[in-house]
């Protein structure tokens, strides 16, 4: 895969890519739905599913397939924390799937923190 230098100007992203959101056949991904909140973005909020879908293997693997920088898989995890922590209380009551979901990200995002 050949990812492209891209700028906040010539990327678009999704602002809710959760598994609710993702559509797959055969293990790849086929699309995704709910597109109305699309617009330019930072290209790491693409990284946020990585977070929400993938266990530590697979998302090295992505990882690797779209040689991100250091910086840029950072900021997605960031983004993905920044999500997880409002999906978590917000859904609590009213969908606890996707609350479960918040909190499984922040268990990825903490097992992933450098031991100091």
């Amino acid at each position: 895969m050949r990812v492209l230098p891209r700028t906040a100007g010539d990327v678009m992203t999704h602002g809710d890519l959760i598994p609710g959101n993702v559509l797959v056949c055969d293990g790849r991904l086929a699309g995704v739905i709910d597109v109305g909140d699309m617009g330019p973005a930072d290209p790491a909020l693409d990284l946020v599913g990585a977070w929400h879908l993938l266990e530590a293997g697979p998302r090295q693997a992505l990882r690797d397939d779209l040689d991100c920088s250091d910086l840029e898989w950072e900021r997605g995890k960031a983004w993905a924390f920044e999500q997880s922590m409002g999906v978590i209380w917000y859904y609590a009551e009213s969908n606890p799937a996707m609350s479960l979901m918040g909190q499984r990200t922040l268990h990825r995002i903490m097992a992933d923190a450098p031991s100091s």
